[in-house]
């Protein structure tokens, strides 16, 4: 991950961190982790597809959605909102499984409970050059 051209963080010190640790699990392909930051009805839709409802419905998506690249790296750009509700603007670097590198723009919203799991997650994003 890359943190070196945030530009605006409007999240609070302790939920930054919590966000790099979820980002950072993305990152590292770590489904397990990545699961613990998710509530069990979470919901995820990206671009214009139909959302895909339950953590685990998620995890199993992410985990085949995983395999078609070999590595990813969120580069931060800016994240406005508050510690419940936010928007992240990135770049995101996916290595191919060919070695091919593709960067893409994205805009992540995501929505927390009063108990800190994602509720929400709606993706934005043009990964056509990724599947090129």
């Amino acid at each position: 991950m890359r943190t070196d051209k945030l530009r605006i963080n409007q999240l609070s010190p302790q939920i930054y961190e919590w966000y790099l640790a979820y980002l950072q699990s993305i990152d590292s392909k770590n489904i397990e982790g990545y699961g613990t930051f998710l509530a069990d009805d979470c919901l995820m839709q990206t671009n214009n597809h139909p959302p895909v409802v339950s953590k685990a419905a998620i995890l199993r998506g992410l985990s085949e959605y995983w395999t078609s690249f070999d590595s990813l790296t969120h580069d931060l750009l800016n994240i406005y909102g508050t510690d419940s509700s936010f928007v992240l603007e990135a770049l995101n670097h996916y290595k191919c499984n060919d070695g091919k590198l593709v960067t893409v723009k994205a805009v992540a919203i995501t929505d927390r409970n009063q108990t800190g799991l994602v509720t929400s997650i709606r993706l934005y994003s043009d990964t056509t050059p990724l599947f090129a």
